[in-house]
């Protein structure tokens, strides 16, 4: 019914998805609220904009004909359905997203969490790199505003994660430092320690400003996203969600790391254990 409807360039219908045990434990809230931000407020921005999106792996649904000429899934990629959306937006065609939830079951266990997140993470990275082996054609086939919004969403994404814990770090020692400064008694030794910090203060005071700002933006989406679905019991771990960035970012090395000895390996991801309390 929906593609009957649609404008004749759509070629995939992308429901939104969500969870059906956001409350089993923290991981499961989490992971909510990721979602939450991700098919409710993030892909139909995407969508709004008309630029590529990186599709969600359940519920797609497809025009077969269009399915079948771009070649279907590509079986050497772990995120195939991340790099399909992609290719559907370089040969002209457009996803649309459903006002529609369909409802999965969020992972419980940390192990194998970071299993499934670091699959994920790899796969976007090779998304970014298979699209960027001819920038030209892609910035061709995707328009200036199509090939900026690509590299800053399915490239940037990593990127991001694996800096995060880098921004945490240089936020720390910046902290622990102009802290200590207070109380230097102004020694040759220290006098010297102090020049040199003063040359590199600004570039860590501009670090932690950046890195305050995004998680303050991320708290906002998160409680936006709690507002949408009016999951106010979430409020709490929207709060606390700079936390679950840095899991993610672990998730992100070990997805990076991967890439360089185990390119094609797909990591398994256990199921069915929303019954199950176990251990996060």
């Amino acid at each position: 019914m929906l593609f009957s409807r649609a404008e004749k360039d759509v070629a995939c219908l992308q429901a939104k998805l969500n969870y059906y045990n956001p409350d089993q434990n923290w991981l499961t809230r989490f992971f909510t609220l990721e979602y939450t931000v991700w098919f409710d407020l993030f892909l139909p921005g995407l969508h709004l904009m008309k630029v590529p999106i990186p599709l969600g792996g359940t519920s797609n649904h497809f025009r077969t004909d269009v399915l079948r000429e771009i070649g279907g899934w590509d079986p050497f990629n772990v995120a195939e359905d991340c790099d399909l959306g992609i290719r559907l937006s370089r040969l002209g065609h457009r996803t649309q997203i459903m006002d529609s939830t369909t409802w999965e079951e969020a992972n419980s266990h940390l192990g194998n969490w970071l299993r499934q997140r670091s699959r994920w993470i790899k796969g976007y990275i090779q998304t970014h790199f298979v699209h960027t082996r001819n920038p030209l054609r892609t910035l061709r086939q995707l328009g200036p505003k199509g090939a900026l919004s690509f590299l800053l969403t399915v490239g940037g994404l990593p990127l991001m994660l694996l800096l995060n814990p880098v921004y945490w770090t240089v936020a720390a020692l910046w902290g622990v430092f102009q802290w200590q400064l207070i109380y230097t008694d102004f020694t040759d030794a220290s006098m010297q320690a102090y020049t040199i910090w003063s040359k590199l203060s600004w570039v860590f005071f501009i670090i932690t400003l950046v890195l305050v700002a995004a998680n303050l933006a991320f708290i906002a989406l998160n409680i936006l996203a709690c507002w949408r679905r009016r999951l106010w019991r979430m409020l709490p771990f929207a709060l606390l969600s700079p936390i679950y960035w840095i899991l993610i970012s672990l998730g992100a090395f070990k997805g990076a790391l991967q890439l360089i000895w185990k390119p094609f390996y797909w990591e398994k991801t256990r199921h069915g254990l929303a019954g199950s309390e176990g251990s996060a």
